[in-house]
This record gives structure tokens, sequence and C-alpha cells, in this order.
């Protein structure tokens, strides 16, 4: 659950606080050196985003075992940092950019963060020193990330979630490519669909064949219907020339 305040944070009120995994509290008011509300019941706490709420010092940090993520950026912290090995132990993320932070004592604290991977400075009276980004990633061995940049100034990924979210989006596009089998069968009904034309084809052709067929076969008819008209007649002559015939006969 994601809480996001602003102005005067006195605490979560229809929620319990070991429900919430991420906090805003950007802009709040601070008193003496701590926000009113913020304490150890929120054990789940994941992230925590405290910028420009005036913090002069992290003595008041509640201990957030489960802490990896925190803003802190804007405020007038100049020195004891120590405090976030012993409360925040789990920190991934560390940003003190736009605070008072002059020397490389004050950072040198952070060494007992053995998981931070990334420290942002920027915007600090110590990134004057000379050979600053050297002098840091030589102090502070875990980090890869300084000020948004490693140390080939290869630019930091928005955030761990998104890589694997991506890494996920690729996954699903790989399942839901399908095998080829489903191609195939696009295929099979385009096949099935030139077969119906030649079919249709087949159907005109052989109608065409039965006509012809037809119109022939009455061709031959009528043919035949004159040969048989014109047969009769044939014999009708025949008939009319045989009796002169053999009156001839008689008649020799």
């Amino acid at each position: 659950m994601t809480l996001a305040f602003s102005g005067t944070f006195t605490g979560v009120r229809n929620q319990a606080p070991s429900s919430v995994t991420e906090l805003v509290l950007d802009n709040c008011r601070s008193s003496n050196g701590e926000i009113e509300g913020l304490n150890d019941s929120f054990k789940e706490l994941q992230f925590l985003s405290m910028a420009n709420v005036e913090l002069t010092s992290l003595a008041k940090l509640p201990t957030l075992s489960k802490l990896r993520k925190l803003e802190l950026s804007d405020n007038v912290i100049s020195g004891g940092l120590e405090v976030l090995a012993e409360r925040c132990p789990n920190l991934t993320y560390l940003n003190l950019s736009g605070n008072k932070i002059k020397d490389l004592g004050t950072v040198e604290a952070l060494q007992n963060l053995k998981n931070l991977k990334s420290l942002d400075l920027f915007n600090c009276e110590i990134t004057n020193l000379e050979d600053y980004r050297d002098s840091i990633f030589e102090l502070l061995q875990q980090i890869t990330y300084l000020d948004g940049f490693d140390q080939e100034d290869n630019e930091a990924p928005d955030s761990e979630d998104d890589d694997d979210e991506g890494d996920e989006d690729d996954d699903d596009d790989e399942n839901e490519a399908g095998p080829p089998g489903e191609y195939e069968e696009e295929d099979d009904e385009d096949d099935g669909a030139s077969d119906l034309g030649e079919g249709e084809e087949e159907e005109e052709v052989g109608l065409s064949y039965l006509m012809k067929e037809e119109i022939q076969v009455k061709f031959v008819n009528a043919a035949k219907c004159r040969e048989q008209r014109e047969a009769p007649g044939v014999r009708g002559e025949k008939r009319k020339r045989e009796p002169e015939d053999e009156g001839e006969e008689e008649e020799d």
C-alpha cells in the first residue's frame, strides 16, 4: 500500500501502519528533527520519501528494517549518517542531494550499509572536491551508481523493478508468439478457400459441358427428325414408281 501526504502528517488513521509499504511525506512539516506520526510501527515499509521537510538530523529516524529506498533530498542534513546502518540496514538506494554534506568523513559512515548500490549527493558541497567521484567510489566500494551514473558513466536504470518488468514483458512476448502450428492452420484455411474456388470453377465447367452436350443432343435429334421426315417421301416415290414399273413389265 502506498500513502502520500503533504503539509502535516500525524500518522495513519484508516489503515494499519504495518500494511503500508510506501510512504511519501514530501513537504510535510518536521519538528526537532522528526516527523510526528512516523515511528517503528511501519514495519513493512520499503520506500520512504521525506524531501524538503527541513530535517537537520537523522537521530530520530525510526527503525525500519525492511526499508530499501530512502529519499532525503533538499533538507539540511550535515552529518550523523551512521544512524542509517543501525536502523535501515537493508538500504539499497539513498538520496541525499541538496543537503549540507561537505566532506568525505561524513560519507564514510555509509560503509556499513553493505547493500547500498546507489547514492545521490548531487548539489551537496562535497561534489566540489577534486576527484570527487573517484574518491567516493574508492571509499564506498559496495555502490554501483553515484549521482545516477556508474564509474564508466553509464546511466542507472530507473529502478530494478522496471528492469524485472521488462524481462517479464519479453518472456510474455515470446510466449504470446505461439507455435508455428497456428500459422500452418491459417495456411490450411487459405488452401481450403482456394479449393473451394477450384470447385466452383469445376462446377462452372461442368455446367458448360452439360449445356454443350444438351445442345449436341438436340442437334442430333433434330437431324434424325429431318431424316425421318425425308424418309417417308422417298418411300412414297418408290411406291408411285412401282406400279409404272410393273405396267411396263406387263406390256413387255
